[in-house]
């Protein structure tokens, strides 16, 4: 081991003794029975006071609930900006100037001129400047050409806050380069459950850990506002959004007060400690059942948003919603929602119905529905931060990293963030690492996607419609090996079949997770998180890789621990590299051996999260002695400290309970159904892009399918049928649905109709030739205002009086129509013990 290797092993030991000592400490000495108050590294400043009262006392109430309203880029132009006195704009993941995913650095820097520019050309007395926040979760994810750094899940594993604050630091001249100031990171969620489809953005399961990296990426990020390198940052989600129940992303937490405080509270109170000047709130609701107080979601909570947040807490910047986020408090919409902001959301993230927001707020405060004093409060919150930042004084060209496209660039930083990152769970026989004579087969879906090898949030929301051609600053797994050992010793093969075992030495494979972002990445509480139920194809690739008796080392991409005992039985070697974005050079810098024939770097990860032994793990933080880890926190081996790993016990079971819902369709496709449309006996599959439209056929179309909101953002497919035609939800074998029907099972789905119906509109489902039979839901239609949503449910026993086998359903939601109809669906489901729900449609 080297000197500089030895250094960091050192260093990492003693940050996790210093975490260890914290996190220990926090229940006795540290054990807080209330939130504290937190004194800000960035101090009230009375100059900046006054002139913030100064430009209030000058506003009119349009412009202050201007300032207050926040759309996406794609849905509001410069001039816009100027006429409804927009406070700030954003851009939603898989949203870029002028919708081209390749737009240049130069292309964001001018877009983002105009809108500033606009913003100060309004008639206001004092106009005031618009400020543009964006999704930099890894590194400024949004941009073509950025380096992406590994999720935070993998940066948990390095434990090294010195780390990143570089790489705060990085994202913030990377975003500034762009004209954006500023970014909606860090996420300081305390992820408790894989299950959460976001355990990726949590740092670690220990406090400790979130509250120093909280702490530090600010301190990179933020600084103190006067560097050109500097962004707002942003404390995110506020609060609880790692403790809700199963994982469920956007469910209810249900811990009690002293566990939101002291353990899901930690990163916040690093946060605000070094100074950040937003805080988003969260989907989630928090249900404190021991303390008898149910504080609904947190959109609408003024005890958290308020009474915690800005008076226990001391906070004095503004609070920015989530996207479309007040729609999610009882009683509210889209575009109105006087109890968010009276609850204390300052800034409100209205990405399409912004017009009507403005319209219905300013008609709230006249009405008394919502006090002029918040308003007041809420807008000399936003003064006082732009001040802060200096957007009066500085257009984003200004930045001397304006432009420039090597600022988007961070490469070895990130390949060193990648190197620190991997944890090595296993290496039996020391087959690593890799000699460099060795003869490598590198097999695995995983090996030359950039796209798995990055996951979500990166160039677009769920990171599922890239190829490597949209990643032209990087390097695969596959790439990386073969630039390090040279292309003559590194052959490959995806699916490790047809290879003459006696042409090489040791197998690689690369698998993993496909990725994925929040809602569509959660995993069922019913369903397991065996990583070969989801993905058997990664499971026979190693059955044939171990097959041939060489040795075979597994890269294993993942956002949270899973389920891999069976994986870990087939392979001598396994390294857990989590998502570890565009750099690929920094997994074999640790997997090949150096020059003089030993390890040129060593492993230093550990795990910053248990490693389940079972396929239905008990919650993080309600450990179950008869579902035990395999591996433990900070578990990680080393060429310098080797272990063996005895053989272990493989299950995987069909479910972990009783099977309560049958997902369909929600913004994606749930394997192993797909939706289609289809007309004349042709179909044709609609895929995952959510930001591609159809019109189908080219030759005298039937249908028009585009990507709307129904519930969350970009979660339906709204069909415009222009002659007959059917949208189908097909699976790829016939599903028996007997146990479902027999445990009163429904079909249900939300709908938003654009166009009413004037003909029959038929829900039926498909068992094969001849074998269909369902509703018209035309009449229940017929009741809804264009806009307005309305969940269906059609008992399982309807179609089953129809003469469908539900024991061999193929395509269990079929909706066919005639033209004039447009509608959206989403959260199309079979659910038990839901046929006799509200509104349930009456078969007869």
């Amino acid at each position: 081991m080297s000197v500089s290797s030895a250094r960091k092993t050192l260093l990492a030991i003693c940050v996790l003794t210093a975490l260890a000592a914290q996190a220990h400490a926090a229940p006795t000495a540290e054990r807080l029975q209330d939130w504290p108050h937190v004194t800000s590294a960035i101090a009230s400043d009375p100059a900046i006071e006054s002139r913030v009262r100064s430009i209030l006392a000058q506003m009119t109430l349009a412009q202050k609930v201007g300032q207050m309203t926040q759309p996406e880029i794609k849905q509001i132009t410069p001039e816009q900006v100027r006429s409804y006195y927009i406070g700030s704009v954003l851009n939603g993941g898989g949203s870029w100037p002028g919708m081209d995913k390749h737009a240049s650095v130069a292309d964001w820097v001018k877009l983002a001129d105009a809108y500033h520019a606009a913003s100060l050309a309004t008639d206001a007395r004092t106009p005031v400047p618009v400020i543009w926040g964006t999704d930099a979760v890894h590194g400024h994810s949004n941009v073509y050409g950025a380096t992406l750094f590994p999720h935070n899940i993998g940066l948990g594993a390095t434990r090294d806050p010195a780390l990143i604050e570089r790489i705060g630091a990085a994202t913030g001249s990377a975003t500034r380069a762009t004209g954006i100031g500023w970014v909606f990171a860090p996420t300081l969620a305390v992820a408790h459950d894989p299950r959460w489809g976001r355990t990726y953005e949590s740092f670690s399961s220990d406090p400790a850990i979130v509250r120093a990296y909280a702490q530090a990426y600010v301190k990179g990020a933020q600084g103190r506002l006067n560097g050109d390198g500097n962004v707002v940052a942003t404390a995110k989600h506020y609060i609880g959004d790692g403790a809700t129940d199963n994982g469920r992303d956007q469910g209810e937490s249900s811990v009690d007060k002293a566990t939101m405080i002291n353990v899901h509270g930690q990163g916040y109170f690093g946060a605000l400690g070094e100074g950040v000047q937003t805080v988003m709130a969260s989907f989630n609701s928090w249900n404190d059942r021991a303390g008898g107080v149910d504080y609904g979601k947190m959109h609408g909570s003024q005890a958290l948003l308020t009474g915690a947040l800005k008076e226990k807490m001391g906070f004095d910047g503004f609070v920015v919603s989530d996207w479309n986020g007040i729609a999610q408090v009882p009683g509210c919409r889209n575009d109105s929602c006087a109890q968010a902001i009276n609850a204390g959301i300052d800034m409100v993230m209205v990405p399409d119905d912004w017009k009507a927001f403005i319209a219905n707020t300013i008609a709230q405060v006249e009405r008394g529905e919502i006090p002029m004093a918040r308003i007041d409060d809420a807008v000399t919150r936003i003064l006082r931060v732009k001040l802060r930042a200096g957007l009066f004084e500085h257009k984003p060209s200004d930045s001397r990293y304006a432009g420039d496209t090597n600022a988007v660039q961070h490469r070895e930083l990130a390949r060193e963030a990648v190197r620190e990152s991997l944890v090595l769970l296993k290496n039996q026989n020391k087959v690593l690492p890799l000699k460099r004579d060795a003869r490598v087969l590198v097999v695995g879906k995983s090996a030359d996607s950039l796209s798995d090898q990055a996951g979500g949030w990166s160039l677009t929301w769920q990171g599922t419609e890239n190829s490597n051609a949209d990643f032209p600053n990087a390097d695969s797994v596959l790439g990386a090996l073969r630039a390090e050992l040279g292309t003559q010793q590194v052959t490959f093969s995806a699916d490790a079949t047809g290879i003459d075992a006696s042409t090489f030495d040791v197998v690689v494979a690369v698998i993993g997770e496909t990725p994925y972002a929040e809602t569509n990445g959660d995993i069922l509480a019913s369903d397991t998180v065996s990583h070969s139920r989801a993905h058997p194809q990664d499971l026979a690739v190693l059955k044939a890789a171990a097959a041939t008796g060489k040795p075979l080392v597994t890269v294993y991409f993942s956002g949270r621990p899973m389920y891999t005992n069976d994986l870990l039985n087939l392979s001598q070697a396994f390294v857990a590299a989590w998502l570890p974005g565009t750099e690929g050079k920094g997994i074999t810098d640790v997997l090949v051996a150096g020059k003089d024939g030993r390890p040129a770097y060593d492993f230093h990860g550990r795990l910053s999260f248990p490693w389940p032994g079972v396929a239905c793990p008990a919650p993080i933080d309600r450990p179950d002695p008869k579902r035990p880890d395999l591996f433990k926190f900070g578990y990680g081996l080393s060429y310098a400290q080797p272990a063996q790993v005895a053989r272990l016990p493989e299950a995987n079971p069909d479910h972990c309970g009783e099977v309560t819902t049958l997902p369909i369709f929600n913004r994606v496709d749930t394997a192993p159904f797909s939706l289609h449309v289809a007309a004349n006996g042709a179909t044709q599959p609609l895929g995952n892009d959510l930001n591609a439209s159809l019109r189908w056929p080219k030759e005298r179309p039937v249908a028009e399918v585009r990507t709307v909101q129904i519930n969350t953002q970009q979660d339906a497919r709204e069909v415009t049928w222009l002659a007959p035609a059917q949208l189908i939800a097909r699976s790829t074998s016939r599903r028996n649905l007997g146990a479902l029907a027999r445990s009163e099972g429904a079909l249900q789905f939300d709908v938003m109709v654009q166009h009413p119906p004037a003909s029959a509109v038929k829900v039926t489902m498909q068992c094969g030739t001849g074998c269909e039979g369902g509703v018209d839901i035309a009449a229940t239609l017929a009741t809804l205002s264009p806009g307005q949503k309305r969940t269906v449910t059609i008992p399982l026993a309807c179609f089953a009086s129809k003469g469908v086998d539900l024991g061999a359903v193929e395509a269990p939601f079929v909706v066919s129509a005639d033209k004039p109809f447009a509608a959206a669906f989403t959260q199309v489901r079979i659910a038990a013990k839901a046929d006799k729900a509200a509104g349930v449609v009456d078969c007869k």
